[in-house]
């Protein structure tokens, strides 16, 4: 048997597009759930554990996450995880129901932050890994927090 030949870029072909969406408690075990999921989701897209975009993807997720638990929580409410995969880009949505605490868009000055602090930090991580980001409205209630990767490799898609 042959191998078949690589396929080749056709930029009229239709894009799919993979989307994984899930609520999660507002505590850190929702949290901590949330960024495995999205480990395990990206592997079954084709990202296996451990590559360069699983790391970064899982490491965005768990830092939304920890943040819409933390700074976004409202008792009862839970916070919610998109990961939308369109081609070569992964968009990361991580929505919570505290709309009046927004973080400081991207790129804005950022109060400094005490070397020994336990918190002040996490943006800085996402937009140190993220190529673009930002902070939207949510619809009724809420914000959502977005980052995106432009993935080097498309994933290896089973048969």
């Amino acid at each position: 048997m042959t191998p078949s030949p690589a396929p080749t870029a056709n930029p009229d072909a239709p894009v799919t597009v993979r989307v994984f969406t899930q609520r999660f408690s507002s505590t850190p075990r929702g949290a901590r759930l949330a960024r495995r999921l999205a480990a395990h989701q990206l592997d079954a897209w084709g990202f296996s554990y451990g590559g360069a975009a699983s790391d970064t993807a899982v490491a965005l997720v768990a830092e939304l996450a920890a943040n819409a638990a933390t700074h976004g929580r409202v008792p009862g409410r839970d916070f919610e995880v998109v990961l939308r995969l369109t081609g070569r880009a992964l968009r990361i949505e991580v929505s919570d129901t505290r709309g009046e605490l927004r973080p400081a868009a991207a790129g804005a000055a950022r109060p400094a932050v005490a070397p020994l602090a336990e918190a002040g930090r996490g943006l800085l991580i996402v937009e140190a890994l993220a190529d673009r980001w930002d902070v939207l409205d949510r619809v009724p209630v809420g914000k959502t927090v977005v980052a995106e990767l432009e993935l080097e490799l498309e994933p290896e898609l089973p048969g």
